[in-house]
């Protein structure tokens, strides 16, 4: 009963883009939008809009659906803050300015200046042209050679690659006390979680909820990156994990590769490997908000994504099995015709030697005959002797040749 109730209360408060835009007017002092549209967000905690004035400038709003939300918000507010004019002049995109709020009971909405560009999906971001993978490594590179202090400074998290991984295993445990996480899956993080190996990494600044709908595009140019709830200092794979989920390779490639050449430091060898297990972990993540919301469609969507995960793990467990078995098969096959040229060509080579000669050595009766003919001087008879027992080309025999 409680979920059902909860599950009431978040869906009913969505607002709409003009009621979005009414809202707006009480945080920005003399904003009079004229037209207002949806804005892609995190549906489950934001609602947003899009928002036009009279002057032709353009707004966003983003009003939280519940009070986990609105914090995020206000971290977010204390994030922009600590962007000093220095730091966003060095960065290669802009950062939001916050126009305004206004608190509605326990929620706080915002407004936003405008920022430059559009959001593309990921489709789009893949298709584009050498330069925009450029733009957006250099805007991951930015981000994680961001000072230390900016998130210190803030009193937000900070984590060192063990305690990031710990909390990591913690988080599975709690995934794991939902009962919905397919066996697969919970082997397979558990697994990777385990390899200390893996999580050898140098901490440094994250976006740490970056995805394309945080990411503003203007002719394959990266104008501004929003979103900025919970930058933190921990694993640098966190913001690859939205590419990895793409399954677009050669776009994650090219992306880590200019990444790779303008970071002040060279990356860990696992960081996709990492992005790929956090880009799965984040369904068990999302399962467990759901549940926590008691929002039954969410939690429906998650459970079928998680089954539709352990599903393609299982077919490709069994495909690189298949594929193992196969070449075990080719390999014995190979050296089997191998061993059997060799012994054809042993054979070949046998039949190819030149064959013995060998003089016949007389009989004692044959010996004495020759000497009673009287024929030669004793010198004739040792050189006969010998001549009897001489042997040309005497190659020498193999034991099979032998036998």
């Amino acid at each position: 009963m409680a979920t059902g109730r909860t599950q009431s209360t978040v869906e009913n408060v969505r607002r709409t883009p003009l009621e979005l835009a009414a809202i707006a007017t009480a945080a920005v002092p003399g904003l009079s939008p004229t037209a207002a549209a949806y804005s892609p967000d995190d549906d489950a905690d934001f609602d947003s809009a899009l928002l036009l004035d009279a002057e032709g400038k353009r707004w966003r709003v983003r009003s939280p659906r519940h009070p986990e939300a609105s914090t995020r918000l206000e971290t977010e507010f204390m994030v922009l803050r600590a962007f000093a004019p220095a730091i966003r002049a060095e960065l290669p995109f802009h950062v939001p300015t916050i126009a305004g709020t206004v608190r509605q009971g326990a929620l706080t909405t915002f407004v936003y200046a405008h920022l430059q560009g559009s959001v593309l999906s990921i489709e789009e971001l893949s298709a584009g042209s050498p330069s925009l993978a450029q733009e957006v490594g250099a805007a991951l590179a930015a981000v994680h050679d961001l000072p230390l202090t900016l998130v210190t400074n803030a009193d937000l998290p900070s984590y060192s690659a063990n305690e990031f991984r710990q909390r990591k295993l913690n988080e599975l445990d709690q995934a794991a006390t939902t009962g919905k996480i397919p066996a697969t899956l919970l082997r397979r993080w558990e697994h990777a979680l385990e390899d200390v190996a893996l999580w050898r990494f140098n901490p440094s600044v994250v976006h740490g909820d970056l995805h394309e709908d945080n990411l503003m595009v203007q002719d394959d140019t990266v104008t501004a990156l929003t979103g900025w709830t919970d930058l933190r200092i921990g694993d640098p794979a966190d913001d690859f994990a939205w590419l990895v989920a793409s399954n677009e390779a050669s776009f994650v490639e090219a992306v880590l590769s200019h990444y790779t050449q303008a970071r002040r430091e060279i990356p860990d060898a696992h960081l996709l490997r990492r992005a790929a297990l956090l880009a799965e972990f984040a369904l068990a993540q999302y399962l467990v908000k759901a549940m926590a919301a008691g929002h039954q469609s969410m939690t429906a969507e998650a459970e079928s994504m998680l089954q539709a995960l352990a599903d393609d793990i299982d077919e490709q467990v069994r495909r690189d099995e298949e594929a193992a078995q196969a070449a075990e098969v080719e390999a014995a096959e190979n050296e089997a015709a191998e061993h059997e040229a060799a012994r054809q060509r042993a054979a070949d080579s046998r039949a190819d030697k030149p064959a013995v000669s060998v003089a016949a050595i007389p009989d004692a009766d044959e010996s004495k005959s020759s000497e009673e003919s009287g024929s030669g001087t004793a010198s004739n008879h040792d050189d006969t002797s010998t001549a009897a027992m001489s042997v040309v080309s005497v190659t020498p025999l193999h034991a099979a040749d032998r036998s």
